[in-house]
């Protein structure tokens, strides 16, 4: 039987929408998401509903949560599934792919680098990397348990294509954080 979307569709996804907005507007604030939603597994609430709010018929998706999130993900968002190399949208729950194989835009059309949401074991502000840049005022901190390793650096590589390159939303449990393209990532 197929698990229900948002509760309240028009409510949620406004919810959610301004979350995502905040996350991205201020890199590595924490927004708490409290939506009625059981995605299935192996989906945390603020992974499906960032995906509910921001992907559509037209958004190309990759991801690698299995059958029944496939199918959840299909009926809900009605997204056709692509290629990561080729997706607007690019889902991990497991390891991410290499941030360089994922589409980073054009200098004529930097906005149509892909969006990576991340789903993290634990996303907690205040301690953890330092984060400067548009839409930091001094400096942020974020920790965000589960990253792979090398994130850092390959982070630091893709800033190098700026403004080409990929936006990150991290997602654990019902939080969400973001890590916009021009973000400067130092350990804490």
């Amino acid at each position: 039987m197929m698990r229900p979307g948002f509760t309240a569709p028009v409510e949620n996804a406004q919810a959610c929408f301004r979350a995502v907005l905040d996350a991205i507007s201020r890199p590595g604030r924490v927004q708490i998401l409290t939506l009625g939603l059981t995605p299935p597994a192996p989906l945390d609430i603020a992974t499906a509903a960032v995906l509910l709010t921001l992907v559509d018929a037209e958004t190309p998706l990759s991801h690698d949560a299995g059958a029944e999130a496939d199918s959840w993900l299909r009926f809900h968002c009605g997204s056709p599934m692509a290629a990561v190399g080729e997706a607007a949208f690019v889902l991990a729950t497991g390891k991410p792919p290499a941030l360089a194989g994922l589409p980073a835009g054009s200098e004529e059309e930097p906005e149509r680098g892909a969006t990576l949401v991340l789903q993290v074991a634990s996303l907690e502000a205040g301690t953890g990397w330092r984060l400067t840049g548009p839409g930091i005022e001094h400096e942020h901190r974020l920790n965000a348990r589960g990253m792979p390793a090398g994130f850092i650096s390959e982070w630091a590589a893709q800033r190098g294509r700026f403004p080409c390159g990929v936006d990150i939303i991290l997602c654990a449990g019902d939080r969400v954080a973001a890590l916009p393209r021009g973000t400067r990532i130092e350990e804490g």
